[in-house]
């Protein structure tokens, strides 16, 4: 079969396809922007790309078109799909027919750190020699892609709370029917499609309907929007994480890069492991609590995740210039920000920090988050902000009462110049956008190496 994917380079659609060209389809796919890690994955494994929604491309016609959720009637591809009477489906609802129908699906909810927890499970897992599938939005550095069958009953997925398409507006999860639920934590988000949070807590509790009653749900015990939806009505078996929970962690480093995990009060062992930070801390109970779930003895869980590396993307070293460290994070909201930057402060401790912050998801560009952004860099020396001509408000005044340094520039070549005035060796450099932010973190070690 022929399938043509639209908006293939999301990082759900392009695991999509790496899935769908397992399972022996002919795959092709295109989008407005064609941008790593997912083009180069996708290019990889021999998925023909193409820039633009040109209908052109959907002649001679396929035999099914999966449209992704950032497409909207009036795109030329859309339209004429419409118009010819192609066959097309939501992405979520051909991962549900096609590959997750008859599996034990375990997915990963919230608003921070699906990805990661995501990652960590299927790393979990695969440490045990259950050879799960999965589908990842990101590419986790242990497997090198963000996709697979997987070769057991078991599938780790992402379960993302966006809505599933123009023509299906229920959020991508409530698809899947996991056997296995994490949800992770539950702040506002997604503006675009959200009008508050109440209305994404209604979807995260038609989440919970479809989790079969000897299925089990795992949540932080302290989040009280996730208490509510838990509230709305359970029938499945529920355990906690975090202080006051079942599962605990005793930190024997402050930035989280050592600690001991406790279950039901006993303890389980310790993780040492590469990445930092109270909010991975946080993932990582979650994972063991959802291994334990398919048969992972928790000591088993904690030597994998001693071996887990981090997701491309999530605080990813991508460059050391003259003594100076840039790191590529997805951080994408005031919390994700503010719990990254304390995670490296820690680890780092007086070392000069500076963080580069493009406000790029669609809640951030309609300013929904924009309150509490001069909080989340409080652990920074100096920040610098990407305001490109179209933000459509004021983020020089918004920023303006933050108590860091802080700098608003509208151009790449105004944030390199300023920041390669300002780093000495020893210098930590963190760049923070959920896109590709014009290559500045390679234009910025070219710079520095100069």
């Amino acid at each position: 079969m022929h399938i043509h994917i639209l908006g293939i380079c999301g990082t759900f659609m392009g695991s999509l396809a790496v899935l769908a060209k397992e399972l022996g389809h002919r795959v092709t796919g295109s989008d407005a922007n064609v941008y790593p890690p997912m083009s180069t994955q996708l290019q990889a494994q021999g998925i023909e790309l193409t820039q633009g929604y040109d209908p052109a491309q959907l002649d001679p016609a396929p035999d099914l078109v999966v449209i992704g959720n950032a497409l909207s009637r009036g795109n030329p591809a859309v339209e004429y799909v419409l118009n010819k009477g192609l066959p097309y489906v939501s992405g979520p609802q051909w991962l549900a027919d096609h590959v997750l129908q008859g599996r034990w699906v375990l997915a990963v909810a919230g608003t921070h750190g699906k990805t990661t927890t995501s990652s960590m499970l299927a790393w979990v897992l695969e440490h045990a020699g259950m050879s799960p599938g999965f589908l990842i939005g990101g590419v986790p550095q242990n497997f090198g892609i963000s996709a697979r069958l997987g070769g057991t009953p078991f599938f780790v997925v992402e379960a993302d709370e966006y809505d599933s398409a123009f023509f299906d507006k229920r959020s991508k999860f409530v698809h899947y029917r996991p056997r296995t639920a994490i949800l992770n934590n539950l702040e506002f988000d997604h503006a675009d499609i959200f009008p508050d949070l109440a209305a994404i807590e209604r979807q995260f509790h038609h989440l919970v309907r479809t989790i079969p009653g000897d299925g089990l749900i795992i949540h932080p015990q302290g989040e009280a929007a996730l208490q509510r939806v838990i509230e709305m009505g359970c029938w499945t078996p529920v355990q906690t994480t975090g202080d006051g929970g079942q599962w605990q962690a005793r930190l024997l480093h402050d930035d989280g890069s050592r600690f001991e995990v406790r279950f039901d009060g006993v303890a389980q062992g310790v993780v040492e492991w590469e990445l930092t930070g109270q909010h991975n801390v946080a993932n990582a109970l979650v994972c063991l609590a959802a291994a334990r779930h398919v048969g992972v003895v928790p000591e088993l869980g904690i030597a994998a995740l001693s071996a887990f590396m981090n997701v491309k993307r999530r605080m990813e070293k991508v460059a050391e210039v003259r003594g100076v460290t840039i790191y590529d994070d997805f951080a994408h909201h005031p919390t994700a920000i503010a719990t990254t930057l304390d995670g490296l402060r820690k680890r780092i401790g007086g070392a000069r920090l500076i963080a580069i912050v493009e406000p790029r998801s669609n809640s951030m560009k309609l300013g929904a988050h924009r309150d509490g952004l001069p909080e989340s860099v409080v652990q920074a020396d100096h920040v610098f902000w990407y305001a490109p001509a179209n933000l459509g408000w004021d983020l020089a005044a918004t920023v303006a009462s933050s108590t860091v340094p802080t700098t608003v520039c509208d151009s790449l070549e105004q944030i390199i110049a300023a920041v390669t005035a300002l780093a000495t060796p020893g210098t930590q450099i963190v760049v923070m956008s959920n896109g590709g932010f014009g290559g500045l973190h390679g234009k910025l070690a070219e710079v520095l190496a100069k």
